[in-house]
């Protein structure tokens, strides 16, 4: 019983990152990282980090396929819910809800526009093209005001579809409004960011490679964790066996990611050179930049990088690429 405990003391700062050859990056959060004894405490009421995460879907959703139609939870997962049934138990679906800054109140048209700056801010948008815009704070700013400075980062944002701040984006409505659910003032839009590769150099420490060795990194074409592996070896050694377990499905998940990013700027760079400069590392296809975005999302959960996060999946009125369903089931409006 001693040696449990004496095994149990044993502890791994938080601060710890795998480093080598100039690269570096973070860990997930493993039990040595907790104070001895964090099991019991637990039980006693001490409260694991809480997280949160604001998912945007343009042009709203077929409610009449979405929503249960029993209340209670003996209720029966729908089409559009189907594929978190598994979490069916986890879920609670909310229904009855609407945001009265987001209608027009006299001010005409440009509903997409006050459909996205409403969404989280509860606010009507000041109606203008110009820079005197106005909103509100959003819901996920408010929360990073609380607990942003305990992370690396006090916000994440993200989105599948890029947009300017400025101009006329709908009927009178400044591009901001439409192009940003989180806003950190009433007049302080957050950009989100597109591009899987600038996100993952970002949680991951890439972005902080010198020249040198970001160079021989391309030219090798090796894995961030390529670099580490020493480091990880090593740490590896001094781990339990839960946390070599939580070790190994991390550092696989960062490669099946990088993996992922690898794959979409191959297929990228064999697509027609457009007007513009077109971003590295955006897949070809919506679905799986929806998909890696989300899973760079959860990486930056797992590493308590950020506690907070907003997903701009797309823009409303924005020309979006529309996959054909095999089967697809007509809809009326």
């Amino acid at each position: 019983m001693e040696e449990k405990m004496i095994l149990t003391r044993k502890s791994l700062s938080r601060r710890v990152m795998l480093r080598g050859l100039g690269a570096a990056i973070a860990l997930p959060i493993l039990d040595s990282m907790t104070p001895a004894f964090a099991a019991a405490a637990s039980r006693l009421g001490s409260a694991a980090p809480r997280r949160m995460a604001f998912l945007y879907v343009p042009n709203g959703i077929i409610m009449n396929q979405y929503t249960p139609a029993t209340a209670g939870a003996d209720y029966q997962m729908t089409r559009l819910l189907e594929p978190v049934a598994a979490y069916r138990e986890d879920l609670s679906i909310l229904s009855g809800l609407t945001l009265n800054g987001g209608r027009a109140l006299g001010d005409g048209p440009g509903d997409h526009a006050r459909a996205a700056s409403s969404f989280l801010t509860s606010a009507h948008p000041v109606k203008t093209s110009g820079a005197d815009i106005k909103v509100g704070v959003s819901v996920d700013q408010i929360a990073a005001q609380a607990v942003g400075d305990q992370t690396k980062f006090p916000s994440l944002e993200l989105t599948c579809e890029d947009g300017r701040m400025v101009g006329n984006c709908d009927s009178g409505y400044s591009c901001a409004y439409s192009n940003a659910i989180s806003w950190r003032t009433p007049s302080t839009p957050n950009p989100a960011e597109i591009n899987p590769r600038a996100v993952f150099e970002r949680l991951f420490g890439d972005a902080d490679l010198d020249p040198a060795t970001r160079a021989k990194r391309a030219l090798y074409n090796k894995s961030i964790l390529d670099f580490v592996s020493e480091d990880t070896r090593r740490l590896q050694g001094n781990l339990g066996a839960t946390d070599r377990r939580k070790l190994d499905e991390y550092l696989f998940s960062v490669r099946e990611i990088e993996q992922r990013i690898e794959k979409a700027e191959k297929e990228s760079a064999n697509l027609p050179a457009p007007s513009m400069e077109r971003p590295v590392g955006v897949p070809v296809d919506f679905a799986e930049h929806a998909r890696l975005m989300c899973d760079l999302m959860v990486a930056a959960f797992q590493t308590d990088m950020t506690r907070i996060a907003t997903f701009m999946i797309g823009r409303d009125a924005a020309p979006a690429r529309i996959a054909k369903s095999a089967s697809p089931t007509p809809t009326t409006r």
